[in-house]
């Protein structure tokens, strides 16, 4: 069995899809590994650490003859560069990586037409079995940490109570808009640098975990009964629900010199929850981290990977933190991707069982036919007879 690892073409992309460690695990499991030439040295991780674990060092051409290749990013996620891998791909070859099916569907049909089977790891489940392999929490881990840090740089106060005999200086006040991965993160890291942290999630269900990590939980007196999906994922709510959440988050947000928005919904149009006039009200100086700029974003005024300045507020939108912290990044990614090949592994060879639930819902492509139910209702195709 041939897998083979890539270097990342996407502008800003510093990861790598498999570290050497990853590498010697499934050298381990009989496969042969290949890796394009210098695929590793953005993450910290040099090609001769590769050959040390048994990897074969080659030219990109001769990475696509491998049966499967593993990238971060997939043409769905790298819509500028990934199309000049297209050509490349062939009838049967096993793809895996992001490539963001939800957000970007055609992109998917594009790859369909190379006759390959792809493996979305945006689409892996999210249980129990399948923890192991969960990219989408990995990456969204590292972007909360990394944008408390990017709020501390940006804001002309500290974070921590300090003490000094020029007299006291209080702490930083932190607001966190999403309790997910990368909301509780981000509370974490708060909490750790000594900041006042609350936060707010459309779901009550998380006040538990935000308390316990020392932060208070912010009530609106609003109904949010049906905010959360089967996968755990906060799903879109109603016009008028949104209305009335601006209203009060805008109160909230005035008292706050931090805040950092995670308000993502996948394949959806972000949600608006800080308008302009709420970024007016906060005291200058003020910093807004928008993690959900790649769709919109939280606040009104966020441009995705710019740095805006309106009203005395820094707010910052950036799409790819993980990236930032590269070598823990690759290393995270690669795990994840290592746990689902070592699941999919049997004697050395891919053994795609399409009754378990994990490759069934984690494939988009078979074949060349889009399979996955989602897919085919956003590319407005016929469901397939079996779904």
């Amino acid at each position: 069995m041939l897998i083979a690892f890539l270097r990342e073409t996407c502008s800003g992309e510093r990861r790598v899809a498999l570290t050497p460690s990853s590498v010697g695990q499934l050298c381990g499991k009989g496969c042969e590994i290949l890796m394009e030439q210098g695929a590793g040295e953005k993450a910290g991780f040099a090609d001769v650490e590769y050959r040390e674990k048994g990897a074969s060092v080659v030219s990109r051409n001769d990475a696509f003859a491998a049966d499967a290749l593993v990238q971060v990013r997939c043409l769905g996620t790298n819509p500028e560069a990934g199309s000049a891998d297209l050509k490349m791909m062939r009838t049967d070859q096993v793809v895996i990586g992001m490539c963001d099916p939800l957000g970007n569907p055609q992109a998917i049909a594009q790859m369909a037409q190379q006759g390959v089977t792809l493996l979305a790891l945006e689409m892996i489940p999210r249980t129990t079995r399948a923890q192991t392999m969960d990219v989408l929490s990995s990456m969204a881990t590292l972007a909360g940490y990394r944008a408390v840090l990017l709020a501390a740089t940006q804001l002309p106060r500290i974070f921590p109570l300090m003490m000094t005999a020029a007299g006291t200086l209080t702490p930083a006040r932190v607001l966190v808009i999403g309790a997910g991965v990368a909301g509780l993160q981000a509370i974490a890291t708060a909490r750790r640098l000594g900041a006042v942290v609350q936060a707010y999630d459309v779901r009550p269900a998380v006040c538990e975990q935000v308390e316990s990590l020392g932060a208070r939980f912010v009530q609106l007196d609003l109904d949010a009964q049906s905010s959360e999906d089967e996968g755990g994922y906060a799903k879109a709510l109603g016009d008028e629900f949104y209305r009335q959440q601006r209203e009060l988050l805008a109160d909230v947000v005035a008292q706050c010199d931090v805040v950092i928005t995670t308000a993502a919904i996948p394949g959806r149009q972000s949600p608006l929850l800080i308008t302009e006039a709420a970024v007016q009200g906060m005291s200058s100086g003020s910093v807004i981290v928008d993690l959900a700029a790649e769709r919109g974003g939280n606040c009104e005024l966020t441009r995705a990977d710019q740095t805006v300045f309106e009203h005395g507020v820094t707010i910052l939108g950036p799409t790819n933190l993980p990236a930032e912290i590269s070598y823990h990044a690759s290393q995270m990614y690669s795990q994840n991707v290592a746990a689902l090949l070592n699941h999919l592994l049997q004697e050395g060879k891919l053994n795609l069982d399409w009754e378990d639930e994990i490759l069934r819902e984690t494939a988009v492509i078979r074949g060349g036919q889009v399979i996955h139910p989602r897919i085919r209702q956003l590319l407005d195709m016929e469901p397939i007879a079996n779904d």
